[in-house]
């Protein structure tokens, strides 16, 4: 008996320590590790494989393919939500997955912008991006961590996060037409005042010792891609005010507003260089966003002011889909048709 117990206890598979099982933000820590894991392997292969070699600029093509890669990626992942926390745990991230990729797409347009008045050429445009994908997942768990403690204490701040995401919807119809002005960002004077700052750019660096006509003495310049990188980190910042607020309004877990945003932002800098080349194709979509938002917020309002049953997850994602697809279909509509119009017609 003794040697069968024994026996038994060899074959047995062994437990996991306790502190990887133990609850970390609403899930166990090993989650969390494992989705970590996975993020720095994406991101190595995407830095030591995909990448490797001399800088050179993406085309379309490239960019569509990149793009199906991370998006695969981040689909797979919410498969793996689904199977292991739920139904209604997979439909809340496909639901933050779509709408964070939605909303980044607005962001796509401003960071078009700032290359553009940089003159940053397309080769160094992934360099850039990719450095500050990593600033952006720094950034985004500070706020997501930040919002769900905000949540966790006091339930109201699902009111406020609906109100403002209502307000921003709201402007965004007196806004959608207003082009973004980089010239008068503050942060450009401000930087140009604290620190020294090259003319031109010196190859990929973000920074080169160089004299200083003052002094003589060699001193650290920044170079126009430094100043390009910290735009665009502030701009995300921006997007993220009204994204973060988004997503808690769809699922207040915070493993799920996490991975899907992260996912979402993840093959954002992939995408930029199809969709910088088509901004024009696709300047209706900002409409459908204001529908999101607007129907995000008013739905928590529903629920908690009026006393109206939660609207399931499946048909908060079906809404989304539905809006995103109608943007896209109009925006590609209406472009070609006013394309045509444009063309002179022939004697």
């Amino acid at each position: 008996m003794a040697m069968e117990t024994i026996r038994a206890e060899k074959v047995a598979a062994p437990m996991p320590p306790e502190f990887l099982t133990g609850d970390w933000l609403g899930r166990p820590l090993w989650m969390w590790l494992t989705f970590h894991a996975i993020l720095a392997g994406v991101l190595a292969f995407d830095r030591l494989i995909l990448r490797r070699g001399p800088a050179h600029e993406i085309g379309v093509r490239e960019s569509l393919v990149f793009s199906s890669y991370y998006i695969t990626l981040g689909l797979l992942f919410g498969g793996w939500v689904w199977i292991g926390l739920g139904a209604q745990a997979g439909k809340e991230y496909l639901t933050g997955f779509l709408l964070e990729k939605s909303l980044s797409m607005d962001n796509v347009f401003v960071m078009a912008l700032i290359f553009r008045f940089f003159g940053i050429p397309g080769a160094l445009q992934y360099r850039v991006l990719f450095w500050g994908i990593l600033a952006v997942i720094v950034l985004r768990g500070l706020m997501i961590a930040v919002g769900a403690a905000l949540v966790s204490r006091f339930g109201w701040m699902l009111d406020i996060f609906a109100a403002f995401l209502i307000f921003t919807g709201i402007k965004m119809i007196f806004t959608v037409e207003r082009a973004y002005d980089v010239a008068t960002n503050p942060i450009i004077g401000f930087m140009r005042r604290r620190f020294r700052i090259t003319d031109s750019l010196h190859g990929e660096h973000f920074a080169v010792w160089l004299p200083n006509s003052a002094t003589g003495r060699r001193a650290l310049w920044l170079t126009p891609l430094a100043l390009a990188l910290v735009l665009i980190e502030i701009s995300d910042v921006i997007f993220a005010i009204d994204s973060v607020p988004a997503i808690f309004a769809i699922t207040t877990d915070t493993f799920i507003v996490y991975t899907s945003n992260i996912f979402a932002v993840l093959g954002l800098r992939a995408l930029y260089f199809a969709l910088a080349a088509m901004v024009e194709r696709f300047r209706y979509l900002k409409y459908a966003l204001v529908g999101i938002l607007i129907f995000i917020g008013a739905k928590v309002f529903a629920a908690d002011l009026l006393g109206i049953p939660k609207i399931p997850p499946g048909v908060s994602l079906a809404v989304t889909l539905g809006l995103i697809a109608a943007g896209i279909g109009f925006s590609l509509w209406k472009t070609r048709r006013d394309n045509q119009h444009r063309r002179p017609s022939r004697p």
